[in-house]
């Protein structure tokens, strides 16, 4: 008798059902994740998929994969992302990025600016 139980999950399987239940052409999976559509049909083979390729594709396909992967995400972090999100315009997605990549940078003009003034005085 086989126990289920001890089953693996199958990353690549899990995000491909999610992919097509959602009725997602992989075409414009391909597109948006920059990567041709072999890569694509690869992942979904792929049994130990990287969490930054399923954090993608669930941004893409406005999905929170924190049901399927509790051990690799919060519902937080896609809230944040998929929330403001739409199939249609990808670059929402690039301004959040973009957004905190500029915070990341007056913070980080901040502490040079006050190491300065430290190195000065």
């Amino acid at each position: 008798m086989f126990d289920y139980n001890i089953m693996e999950k199958h990353n690549g399987q899990i995000v491909e059902y999610l992919v097509r239940k959602y009725g997602y052409s992989i075409t414009d999976l391909a597109k948006e994740m920059n990567v041709n559509r072999r890569s694509v049909y690869n992942y979904f083979q792929n049994k130990y998929l990287k969490s930054d390729v399923i954090f993608k594709v669930g941004i893409i396909i406005r999905h929170d994969f924190s049901h399927e992967f509790p051990e690799l995400f919060t519902t937080k972090e896609f809230n944040a992302i998929v929330g403001t999100s739409t199939l249609d315009n990808s670059s929402s997605t690039q301004d959040v990025w973009k957004n905190k990549y500029i915070r990341l940078l007056e913070q980080y003009s901040n502490l040079l600016s006050k190491q300065i003034r430290k190195a000065v005085d």
